[in-house]
């Protein structure tokens, strides 16, 4: 009675795991980019203002450091969460995206493309002003963020190859690889 008790036990666990499992498509894999497109030109744009000089004319309010570079690391840590969880997406899709769906994403990801290399760009021309704040440890925690975006990117790119059509399978690899060489140097600056 008690090892039918135990196996009536885990057939029910198992039966809600596959209950909760829920096969994503290639819709959802569209709105996980849409996604992850908005909060890449949000990210950029509050890296486009932050000021290349006088670490006093951001705004101080007595927050561990300022707010500007508080949103900067909330707009990472945002789109850090969102890749991850694309990654879950990408890695239950359909195993194989048909041609049409292939070929959006790819557009959708290459439209994204010019505005990661514009803030990553843009990070590293303003590494003297974070580096300059007379509250330590800014570059460091830019240095976490971008190593944890790239960690994701190649995640989230890695996934998307995996399940492109075999046609563009190149053109997804050299993206991918486009994209995720873009964050050496970003690293290697703030590495320094």
């Amino acid at each position: 009675m008690v090892q039918i008790t135990r196996f009536l036990t885990v057939l029910s666990v198992a039966a809600v795991g596959l209950a909760l499992t829920v096969k994503r498509d290639a819709a959802t894999v569209e709105a996980d980019i849409a996604k992850i497109s908005s909060q890449v030109t949000t990210l950029d744009n509050a890296i486009e203002a932050y000021p290349p000089h006088r670490w006093n004319s951001c705004q101080c309010s007595g927050m561990p450091f300022c707010d500007d570079c508080h949103a900067i690391h909330t707009d990472a840590t945002n789109l850090i969460t969102t890749l991850n969880g694309a990654v879950t997406d990408v890695t239950v899709a359909t195993p194989q995206l048909s041609e049409a769906d292939g070929r959006t994403i790819l557009t959708s990801v290459e439209a994204i493309e010019p505005v990661i290399l514009d803030a990553l760009t843009d990070i590293v021309v303003k590494k003297p002003a974070f580096a300059a704040l007379p509250i330590g440890g800014i570059p460091a925690l830019i240095l976490q963020d971008l190593e944890k975006l790239k960690t994701a990117t190649v995640a989230f790119s890695s996934g998307l190859i995996t399940i492109a059509p075999p046609d563009l399978v190149d053109e997804a690899t050299d993206l991918s690889n486009n994209i995720t060489a873009a964050f050496d140097p970003a690293i290697a600056a703030y590495s320094s």
